[in-house]
């Protein structure tokens, strides 16, 4: 396999797209224009060869972009999911604040209730 080919290879795990349907920050904010793949003439030697040149320095910058933008999601992934985890926890106090006034509800008036009944018996 020569060298373009490994090249190309080996960068093709970079490509792939999204999109954010959130409020949250698109991870490419911070990390400048993505760069633009070269194009490749293979006419003569020094073409193949200029060529060659501008692939690698395109892989050096596309890969430079990937970190910047996978490190800058896991940011973004971070906030998202320690927001939900706030989020989560209050509507679960909510929720078992609701449970243990009806709970304690329930208690209260079994209790009147089986005094109730008690008293009544006797009569």
């Amino acid at each position: 396999m020569n060298r373009i080919a490994l090249t190309l290879l080996t960068t093709a795990c970079l490509a792939g797209g999204f999109t954010l349907s959130s409020a949250h920050a698109d991870p490419r904010a911070k990390c400048g224009q993505e760069p633009s793949a070269p194009s490749i003439a293979a006419t003569d030697t020094a073409h193949y060869n200029a060529s060659v040149d501008k692939f690698q320095a395109y892989e050096k910058e596309a890969r430079a972009y990937n970190s910047c933008v996978a490190a800058a999601a896991q940011r973004e992934e971070q906030a998202i999911s320690e927001e939900a985890r706030d989020r989560i926890a209050k509507i679960h106090a909510v929720s078992t604040g609701v449970q243990q006034r009806i709970a304690a509800n329930f208690s209260h008036l079994s209790g009147e209730l089986t005094a109730a009944g008690k008293k009544l018996a006797k009569h």
